[in-house]
Protein backbone atom coordinates (compact mmCIF):
# COMPACT_ATOMS: atom_id res chain seq x y z
CA UNK A 1 0.00 0.00 0.00
CA UNK A 2 2.62 2.53 0.81
CA UNK A 3 4.63 1.69 -2.05
CA UNK A 4 2.34 3.73 -4.43
CA UNK A 5 2.05 7.11 -1.39
CA UNK A 6 4.04 10.03 -1.50
CA UNK A 7 6.07 11.26 1.48
CA UNK A 8 3.20 13.94 2.13
CA UNK A 9 0.31 11.12 1.65
CA UNK A 10 1.83 9.04 4.46
CA UNK A 11 2.56 12.20 6.65
CA UNK A 12 -1.66 12.78 6.63
CA UNK A 13 -2.07 8.86 7.12
CA UNK A 14 0.44 9.04 10.25
CA UNK A 15 -1.34 12.23 11.17
CA UNK A 16 -5.12 10.96 10.80
CA UNK A 17 -3.95 7.69 12.55
CA UNK A 18 -5.18 5.64 9.31
CA UNK A 19 -1.44 4.41 9.43
CA UNK A 20 0.92 3.65 13.29
CA UNK A 21 4.41 4.68 12.45
CA UNK A 22 5.33 1.61 13.56
CA UNK A 23 3.62 0.05 10.55
CA UNK A 24 5.58 2.86 8.60
CA UNK A 25 8.46 1.98 9.78
CA UNK A 26 8.13 -1.91 9.22
CA UNK A 27 7.48 -1.17 5.35
CA UNK A 28 10.96 0.32 4.98
CA UNK A 29 12.68 -2.08 6.92
CA UNK A 30 11.14 -5.17 5.27
CA UNK A 31 12.27 -3.53 1.58
CA UNK A 32 15.49 -3.19 3.35
CA UNK A 33 15.82 -6.49 4.44
CA UNK A 34 14.94 -7.73 0.90
CA UNK A 35 16.97 -5.20 -1.45
CA UNK A 36 19.68 -3.84 0.16
CA UNK A 37 21.83 -7.32 0.38
CA UNK A 38 22.16 -6.45 -3.29
CA UNK A 39 22.55 -3.15 -3.46
CA UNK A 40 24.61 -2.50 0.00
CA UNK A 41 23.19 1.37 0.15
CA UNK A 42 22.25 1.18 4.02
CA UNK A 43 25.26 0.50 5.69
CA UNK A 44 25.74 0.21 9.91
CA UNK A 45 22.07 -0.29 10.32
CA UNK A 46 20.52 0.07 13.80
CA UNK A 47 18.97 -3.33 15.47
CA UNK A 48 15.78 -3.47 13.53
CA UNK A 49 13.83 -4.46 16.94
CA UNK A 50 15.17 -0.81 18.68
CA UNK A 51 13.47 1.01 15.50
CA UNK A 52 10.35 -0.65 15.87
CA UNK A 53 10.67 0.28 19.65
CA UNK A 54 11.12 4.03 18.96
CA UNK A 55 8.59 4.05 16.28
CA UNK A 56 5.82 2.58 19.12
CA UNK A 57 6.80 5.00 21.40
CA UNK A 58 6.35 8.01 19.20
CA UNK A 59 3.10 6.35 18.79
CA UNK A 60 2.48 5.99 22.02
CA UNK A 61 3.33 9.74 22.37
CA UNK A 62 0.71 10.97 19.46
CA UNK A 63 3.62 13.79 18.87
CA UNK A 64 1.63 13.68 15.45
CA UNK A 65 2.10 17.06 14.40
CA UNK A 66 5.84 17.03 13.73
CA UNK A 67 6.84 17.03 10.14
CA UNK A 68 9.10 14.14 9.79
CA UNK A 69 7.13 12.37 12.54
CA UNK A 70 7.90 8.41 11.72
CA UNK A 71 9.94 8.78 8.93
CA UNK A 72 13.12 6.49 8.60
CA UNK A 73 16.32 7.85 7.41
CA UNK A 74 19.88 6.64 7.26
CA UNK A 75 23.07 9.83 7.05
CA UNK A 76 25.22 9.69 4.65
CA UNK A 77 28.90 7.58 6.28
CA UNK A 78 30.53 11.01 6.46
CA UNK A 79 28.44 12.46 8.61
CA UNK A 80 28.03 12.62 12.49
CA UNK A 81 25.07 10.86 14.14
CA UNK A 82 25.44 10.10 17.89
CA UNK A 83 24.99 5.89 18.59
CA UNK A 84 26.24 5.23 15.13
CA UNK A 85 30.03 5.21 13.99
CA UNK A 86 31.33 7.52 11.30
CA UNK A 87 33.90 5.67 9.32
CA UNK A 88 34.32 7.39 6.32
CA UNK A 89 34.23 4.01 4.41
CA UNK A 90 38.07 4.28 5.53
CA UNK A 91 39.70 1.18 7.70
CA UNK A 92 41.36 3.12 9.97
CA UNK A 93 38.27 5.24 11.11
CA UNK A 94 36.60 1.94 11.68
CA UNK A 95 35.86 3.15 15.39
CA UNK A 96 35.31 6.84 15.01
CA UNK A 97 32.49 6.77 17.71
CA UNK A 98 31.32 10.95 17.27
CA UNK A 99 30.79 12.78 20.28
CA UNK A 100 27.96 14.99 18.90
CA UNK A 101 25.28 15.60 15.72
CA UNK A 102 25.89 17.27 12.54
CA UNK A 103 23.60 20.22 12.73
CA UNK A 104 21.11 19.15 10.39
CA UNK A 105 20.93 15.80 11.92
CA UNK A 106 20.08 17.56 14.93
CA UNK A 107 16.90 19.49 12.85
CA UNK A 108 16.14 15.75 11.65
CA UNK A 109 15.65 14.64 15.01
CA UNK A 110 13.38 17.33 16.45
CA UNK A 111 11.24 17.14 13.70
CA UNK A 112 10.59 13.54 14.65
CA UNK A 113 12.60 11.60 11.82
CA UNK A 114 14.07 8.09 13.16
CA UNK A 115 17.63 7.64 12.56
CA UNK A 116 17.89 4.07 11.65
CA UNK A 117 21.44 3.84 9.99
CA UNK A 118 24.35 5.24 7.76
CA UNK A 119 24.33 5.23 3.55
CA UNK A 120 27.30 4.08 1.88
CA UNK A 121 29.80 6.27 0.57
CA UNK A 122 33.30 6.83 -1.16
CA UNK A 123 36.26 6.37 1.17
CA UNK A 124 37.04 9.17 3.01
CA UNK A 125 34.33 10.91 0.35
CA UNK A 126 36.86 11.36 -2.81
CA UNK A 127 36.52 9.72 -5.84
CA UNK A 128 33.20 10.36 -7.75
CA UNK A 129 32.07 6.64 -6.88
CA UNK A 130 30.90 4.87 -4.00
CA UNK A 131 32.95 2.08 -3.23
CA UNK A 132 35.72 1.70 -0.27
CA UNK A 133 37.41 -1.05 1.75
CA UNK A 134 34.75 -1.56 5.15
CA UNK A 135 31.91 -1.96 3.11
CA UNK A 136 32.49 -2.63 -0.46
CA UNK A 137 30.46 -1.22 -3.42
CA UNK A 138 27.43 0.14 -3.86
CA UNK A 139 25.19 -1.04 -6.82
CA UNK A 140 23.08 0.90 -9.19
CA UNK A 141 19.88 0.37 -8.78
CA UNK A 142 18.82 -0.36 -12.46
CA UNK A 143 21.89 -2.85 -12.50
CA UNK A 144 23.05 -4.56 -9.68
CA UNK A 145 26.64 -4.77 -11.92
CA UNK A 146 27.15 -1.14 -12.18
CA UNK A 147 28.09 2.04 -10.16
CA UNK A 148 25.98 3.92 -8.43
CA UNK A 149 28.20 6.84 -8.83
CA UNK A 150 28.71 9.18 -5.50
CA UNK A 151 30.29 9.64 -3.12
CA UNK A 152 26.43 9.73 -1.80
CA UNK A 153 25.89 6.83 -3.95
CA UNK A 154 24.09 4.98 -1.11
CA UNK A 155 21.87 7.49 -0.27
CA UNK A 156 20.80 8.16 -3.95
CA UNK A 157 20.28 3.85 -4.46
CA UNK A 158 18.19 3.16 -1.32
CA UNK A 159 15.83 7.09 -2.43
CA UNK A 160 15.65 4.82 -5.98
CA UNK A 161 15.19 1.67 -4.85
CA UNK A 162 12.32 2.97 -1.90
CA UNK A 163 14.54 1.84 0.97
CA UNK A 164 14.34 5.74 2.15
CA UNK A 165 11.53 8.43 1.60
CA UNK A 166 14.20 10.61 1.33
CA UNK A 167 18.09 11.20 2.12
CA UNK A 168 20.95 13.53 2.70
CA UNK A 169 24.00 13.58 0.84
CA UNK A 170 27.18 15.98 0.73
CA UNK A 171 28.29 17.51 -2.65
CA UNK A 172 31.82 18.84 -3.22
CA UNK A 173 32.38 17.19 -6.57
CA UNK A 174 29.17 16.44 -7.79
CA UNK A 175 28.01 14.32 -5.40
CA UNK A 176 24.17 14.57 -4.66
CA UNK A 177 24.31 15.28 -8.49
CA UNK A 178 25.54 12.43 -10.28
CA UNK A 179 24.29 9.83 -7.76
CA UNK A 180 20.84 11.12 -9.14
CA UNK A 181 21.36 11.25 -12.63
CA UNK A 182 22.56 7.08 -12.05
CA UNK A 183 19.34 6.46 -10.04
CA UNK A 184 16.63 8.33 -12.27
CA UNK A 185 15.56 10.78 -9.12
CA UNK A 186 16.35 14.58 -8.60
CA UNK A 187 19.64 15.30 -6.45
CA UNK A 188 19.94 18.90 -5.18
CA UNK A 189 22.99 20.87 -4.29
CA UNK A 190 21.89 24.16 -2.65
CA UNK A 191 23.51 27.17 -2.49
CA UNK A 192 26.48 26.80 0.43
CA UNK A 193 25.07 28.06 3.68
CA UNK A 194 21.35 27.18 2.74
CA UNK A 195 21.79 24.12 4.81
CA UNK A 196 23.90 25.17 7.69
CA UNK A 197 27.36 23.43 8.49
CA UNK A 198 29.49 23.24 11.72
CA UNK A 199 32.68 24.92 10.15
CA UNK A 200 34.97 24.63 13.05
CA UNK A 201 38.58 24.47 12.17
CA UNK A 202 38.18 25.29 8.41
CA UNK A 203 40.46 27.23 6.71
CA UNK A 204 37.71 30.44 5.64
CA UNK A 205 40.92 31.25 2.94
CA UNK A 206 39.01 28.55 0.82
CA UNK A 207 35.52 28.88 -0.48
CA UNK A 208 33.24 27.00 0.76
CA UNK A 209 33.56 23.62 -1.78
CA UNK A 210 31.50 21.23 -0.11
CA UNK A 211 27.63 21.26 0.84
CA UNK A 212 25.15 19.34 2.61
CA UNK A 213 22.48 18.63 -0.17
CA UNK A 214 19.39 15.84 -0.45
CA UNK A 215 18.02 13.24 -2.80
CA UNK A 216 14.13 12.31 -3.22
CA UNK A 217 12.19 10.65 -6.39
CA UNK A 218 10.27 13.88 -7.31
CA UNK A 219 10.94 17.23 -5.74
CA UNK A 220 7.72 17.33 -3.85
CA UNK A 221 8.90 14.22 -1.40
CA UNK A 222 12.27 16.46 -1.18
CA UNK A 223 10.52 19.66 -0.55
CA UNK A 224 8.93 17.83 3.23
CA UNK A 225 13.08 17.48 3.82
CA UNK A 226 13.69 20.51 2.89
CA UNK A 227 12.12 22.77 4.92
CA UNK A 228 12.91 21.04 7.83
CA UNK A 229 17.00 21.33 7.35
CA UNK A 230 17.19 24.64 5.85
CA UNK A 231 18.00 28.34 7.12
CA UNK A 232 20.62 30.15 9.25
CA UNK A 233 22.25 28.85 12.66
CA UNK A 234 24.46 31.23 14.59
CA UNK A 235 27.14 27.79 14.27
CA UNK A 236 27.60 28.51 10.66
CA UNK A 237 28.33 32.29 9.82
CA UNK A 238 27.37 31.51 6.19
CA UNK A 239 24.02 30.47 6.77
CA UNK A 240 21.47 32.18 5.59
CA UNK A 241 17.73 32.31 5.41
CA UNK A 242 14.84 31.88 2.47
CA UNK A 243 11.61 34.32 2.11
CA UNK A 244 9.71 31.20 1.42
CA UNK A 245 9.60 27.32 1.84
CA UNK A 246 10.23 25.06 -0.97
CA UNK A 247 6.68 23.33 -0.67
CA UNK A 248 5.33 26.50 -2.14
CA UNK A 249 6.92 26.84 -4.71
CA UNK A 250 4.35 26.07 -7.25
CA UNK A 251 4.05 27.58 -10.54
CA UNK A 252 1.92 27.95 -13.68
CA UNK A 253 2.89 26.16 -17.19
CA UNK A 254 2.98 29.95 -18.45
CA UNK A 255 5.07 31.07 -15.78
CA UNK A 256 7.37 27.69 -16.26
CA UNK A 257 7.40 28.49 -20.17
CA UNK A 258 8.93 31.69 -19.53
CA UNK A 259 12.03 30.88 -18.28
CA UNK A 260 14.85 31.19 -20.65
CA UNK A 261 17.57 28.11 -20.79
CA UNK A 262 21.49 28.07 -21.60
CA UNK A 263 22.34 24.53 -22.81
CA UNK A 264 26.39 24.16 -22.07
CA UNK A 265 26.49 21.16 -23.65
CA UNK A 266 30.11 20.11 -23.45
CA UNK A 267 31.52 23.74 -22.93
CA UNK A 268 32.41 23.77 -26.48
CA UNK A 269 34.14 20.19 -26.66
CA UNK A 270 36.89 20.53 -23.65
CA UNK A 271 34.80 18.07 -21.90
CA UNK A 272 34.72 14.67 -22.60
CA UNK A 273 31.41 13.39 -22.30
CA UNK A 274 29.48 9.98 -24.30
CA UNK A 275 27.46 11.02 -27.41
CA UNK A 276 24.65 9.28 -26.34
CA UNK A 277 24.36 11.46 -23.00
CA UNK A 278 24.54 14.35 -25.22
CA UNK A 279 22.05 13.46 -27.29
CA UNK A 280 19.55 12.30 -24.61
CA UNK A 281 19.59 15.90 -22.45
CA UNK A 282 18.99 17.19 -26.10
CA UNK A 283 16.02 14.94 -27.28
CA UNK A 284 14.91 16.88 -23.46
CA UNK A 285 15.76 20.33 -24.13
CA UNK A 286 13.47 19.62 -27.79
CA UNK A 287 10.66 18.41 -25.61
CA UNK A 288 10.92 21.51 -23.53
CA UNK A 289 11.35 23.72 -26.62
CA UNK A 290 7.82 22.02 -27.54
CA UNK A 291 6.13 23.99 -24.46
CA UNK A 292 7.48 27.03 -25.30
CA UNK A 293 10.58 27.25 -23.19
CA UNK A 294 13.57 28.86 -25.26
CA UNK A 295 16.57 26.93 -24.94
CA UNK A 296 19.64 28.42 -26.28
CA UNK A 297 22.81 26.51 -26.99
CA UNK A 298 25.66 28.51 -25.74
CA UNK A 299 29.12 29.07 -26.69
CA UNK A 300 30.75 29.74 -23.43
CA UNK A 301 33.72 32.02 -23.22
CA UNK A 302 34.97 30.58 -19.94
CA UNK A 303 38.05 29.08 -20.16
CA UNK A 304 37.72 25.66 -18.69
CA UNK A 305 41.27 25.00 -18.37
CA UNK A 306 41.43 28.41 -15.84
CA UNK A 307 38.04 26.33 -14.51
CA UNK A 308 39.81 23.45 -13.75
CA UNK A 309 43.13 25.09 -12.40
CA UNK A 310 41.54 26.83 -10.07
CA UNK A 311 39.04 24.25 -8.96
CA UNK A 312 42.04 21.53 -8.51
CA UNK A 313 43.70 24.09 -6.58
CA UNK A 314 41.61 24.68 -4.05
CA UNK A 315 39.83 20.92 -4.08
CA UNK A 316 43.36 19.29 -3.25
CA UNK A 317 44.16 21.99 -0.31
CA UNK A 318 40.87 21.36 1.40
CA UNK A 319 41.22 17.79 1.49
CA UNK A 320 44.62 18.31 1.91
CA UNK A 321 44.08 20.33 5.35
CA UNK A 322 40.43 17.96 6.31
CA UNK A 323 43.50 14.91 6.47
CA UNK A 324 45.46 16.66 8.41
CA UNK A 325 42.81 17.30 11.02
CA UNK A 326 41.37 13.77 10.60
CA UNK A 327 45.00 13.00 12.26
CA UNK A 328 45.68 10.01 9.47
CA UNK A 329 49.17 8.56 10.83
CA UNK A 330 49.60 6.72 7.59
CA UNK A 331 49.19 8.60 4.79
CA UNK A 332 49.91 5.58 2.41
CA UNK A 333 47.21 3.83 3.61
CA UNK A 334 44.96 5.69 2.08
CA UNK A 335 42.72 5.12 -1.34
CA UNK A 336 45.20 6.55 -4.37
CA UNK A 337 42.49 9.53 -4.83
CA UNK A 338 43.03 10.90 -1.29
CA UNK A 339 46.95 10.48 -1.60
CA UNK A 340 46.67 12.11 -4.86
CA UNK A 341 44.67 15.00 -3.52
CA UNK A 342 46.71 14.94 -0.42
CA UNK A 343 50.13 15.26 -2.79
CA UNK A 344 48.71 17.77 -4.86
CA UNK A 345 47.68 20.11 -1.41
CA UNK A 346 50.61 19.81 0.04
CA UNK A 347 52.39 21.41 -2.25
CA UNK A 348 50.49 24.50 -2.74
CA UNK A 349 51.67 27.50 -1.68
CA UNK A 350 49.96 31.08 -0.64
CA UNK A 351 50.70 32.20 -4.31
CA UNK A 352 49.02 29.35 -5.55
CA UNK A 353 45.90 29.89 -3.40
CA UNK A 354 45.64 33.65 -4.33
CA UNK A 355 46.52 32.62 -8.03
CA UNK A 356 43.62 29.94 -7.37
CA UNK A 357 40.67 32.49 -6.03
CA UNK A 358 41.83 34.73 -8.83
CA UNK A 359 40.89 32.77 -11.34
CA UNK A 360 37.69 31.72 -9.32
CA UNK A 361 36.60 35.28 -9.42
CA UNK A 362 37.84 35.56 -13.22
CA UNK A 363 35.20 32.75 -14.13
CA UNK A 364 32.31 34.13 -11.90
CA UNK A 365 32.78 36.98 -13.87
CA UNK A 366 32.25 35.48 -16.97
CA UNK A 367 28.95 33.26 -15.70
CA UNK A 368 27.41 36.28 -14.46
CA UNK A 369 27.18 37.80 -17.66
CA UNK A 370 25.86 34.85 -19.19
CA UNK A 371 23.06 35.06 -16.20
CA UNK A 372 22.13 38.03 -17.22
CA UNK A 373 20.21 36.78 -20.27
CA UNK A 374 19.46 33.54 -18.87
CA UNK A 375 17.37 32.06 -15.78
CA UNK A 376 19.42 29.10 -15.87
CA UNK A 377 22.22 26.93 -17.48
CA UNK A 378 22.20 23.54 -18.16
CA UNK A 379 24.85 20.99 -18.27
CA UNK A 380 24.55 16.97 -18.37
CA UNK A 381 24.76 15.04 -14.42
CA UNK A 382 27.89 12.67 -16.21
CA UNK A 383 29.88 12.29 -18.54
CA UNK A 384 29.90 8.32 -18.64
CA UNK A 385 26.91 6.18 -18.09
CA UNK A 386 26.73 3.93 -15.01
CA UNK A 387 30.07 1.59 -15.32
CA UNK A 388 31.90 -1.70 -13.79
CA UNK A 389 31.13 -1.07 -9.70
CA UNK A 390 33.98 -2.56 -8.80
CA UNK A 391 36.39 -0.30 -10.92
CA UNK A 392 37.62 2.48 -8.46
CA UNK A 393 37.19 4.98 -11.41
CA UNK A 394 36.81 5.36 -15.03
CA UNK A 395 40.31 5.84 -17.09
CA UNK A 396 38.37 6.27 -20.34
CA UNK A 397 35.42 7.85 -22.14
CA UNK A 398 35.00 7.26 -25.78
CA UNK A 399 38.28 5.66 -25.81
CA UNK A 400 40.05 8.90 -24.78
CA UNK A 401 42.31 8.50 -21.34
CA UNK A 402 41.28 10.69 -18.80
CA UNK A 403 44.98 12.59 -17.27
CA UNK A 404 43.54 12.55 -13.65
CA UNK A 405 41.37 10.02 -11.52
CA UNK A 406 38.34 12.83 -11.80
CA UNK A 407 38.33 14.18 -14.71
CA UNK A 408 35.27 12.24 -15.60
CA UNK A 409 33.37 14.79 -12.55
CA UNK A 410 34.84 18.10 -14.40
CA UNK A 411 31.38 18.76 -15.27
CA UNK A 412 30.34 19.71 -11.68
CA UNK A 413 33.00 22.14 -11.40
CA UNK A 414 31.52 24.91 -13.02
CA UNK A 415 28.47 25.16 -10.16
CA UNK A 416 30.53 23.96 -7.36
CA UNK A 417 33.63 26.39 -7.85
CA UNK A 418 31.00 29.68 -8.44
CA UNK A 419 28.94 28.65 -5.53
CA UNK A 420 25.77 28.10 -7.42
CA UNK A 421 23.01 26.16 -6.65
CA UNK A 422 22.34 23.00 -9.13
CA UNK A 423 20.04 20.18 -9.22
CA UNK A 424 19.80 17.43 -11.57
CA UNK A 425 16.49 15.98 -13.24
CA UNK A 426 16.05 12.80 -14.92
CA UNK A 427 15.88 12.62 -18.51
CA UNK A 428 15.70 9.40 -19.87
CA UNK A 429 17.29 5.67 -20.27
CA UNK A 430 19.78 4.65 -22.80
CA UNK A 431 19.78 1.33 -25.09
CA UNK A 432 20.78 -0.83 -21.87
CA UNK A 433 18.16 0.65 -19.66
CA UNK A 434 20.75 2.80 -17.92
CA UNK A 435 19.62 6.51 -16.70
CA UNK A 436 20.93 9.79 -17.12
CA UNK A 437 20.14 13.39 -16.10
CA UNK A 438 20.83 16.43 -16.87
CA UNK A 439 21.69 19.69 -13.93
CA UNK A 440 19.87 22.50 -14.06
CA UNK A 441 22.06 25.15 -12.63
CA UNK A 442 20.71 28.95 -11.48
CA UNK A 443 22.21 31.81 -9.97
CA UNK A 444 23.60 32.18 -6.69
CA UNK A 445 20.63 31.88 -3.43
CA UNK A 446 18.13 31.28 -6.56
CA UNK A 447 17.67 28.11 -4.95
CA UNK A 448 13.86 28.40 -4.49
CA UNK A 449 13.42 29.45 -8.22
CA UNK A 450 15.42 26.83 -9.07
CA UNK A 451 13.56 24.51 -7.60
CA UNK A 452 10.15 26.06 -8.90
CA UNK A 453 11.68 24.56 -12.47
CA UNK A 454 11.92 21.14 -10.71
CA UNK A 455 9.03 20.90 -9.20
CA UNK A 456 7.06 22.29 -12.80
CA UNK A 457 9.05 19.88 -14.71
CA UNK A 458 8.58 16.33 -12.90
CA UNK A 459 4.81 17.61 -12.90
CA UNK A 460 5.03 17.43 -16.74
CA UNK A 461 7.42 14.75 -17.23
CA UNK A 462 6.32 12.02 -13.98
CA UNK A 463 10.01 10.75 -14.22
CA UNK A 464 9.11 9.36 -10.83
CA UNK A 465 6.78 6.79 -12.22
CA UNK A 466 9.05 5.18 -13.30
CA UNK A 467 10.83 2.88 -11.46
CA UNK A 468 13.45 -0.21 -11.11
CA UNK A 469 12.58 -3.28 -11.57
CA UNK A 470 14.14 -5.01 -8.41
CA UNK A 471 11.89 -7.94 -8.38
Amino acid sequence: MLENQSVEEIQNNIKSREISIKEVIEYYLDRIDKFNPYLNAIVLQKDRELIIQEAISKDNAREIDKPLNGLPLAIKDLTDVVGFKTTYGFPGSKNNQPKKNSLFVNRLIDKGAIIIGKTNTAELGVGGHTINRLFGPTSNAYDFSKSAAGSSGGASSAVASGLLPFADGTDQMGSCRGPAAYSNIYGFRPTPGLIAADRQGQNFDIPILTTPGCFARNPRDMSILLDEIVGSNPVDKFSFDLDSSFKKQKISEKEFSSFKIGWLSDMNGDYTVEKDILEICEAKLKDLEKINLKVESLKPKINTNILWNSWSSLRAKSIYEDTLAMNISDISSMTYQAIWEYNKGKEIKSEDLQLALDQKQQCLNQINLIFDKFDFLILPSAQIFPFDKNLQFPKTINDKRLDTYHRWLEVFILSSLLELPSITIPVGFNKDGMPMGMQIVGKNKDDLKLFSFASKYEDIFNFSKIKPNLN
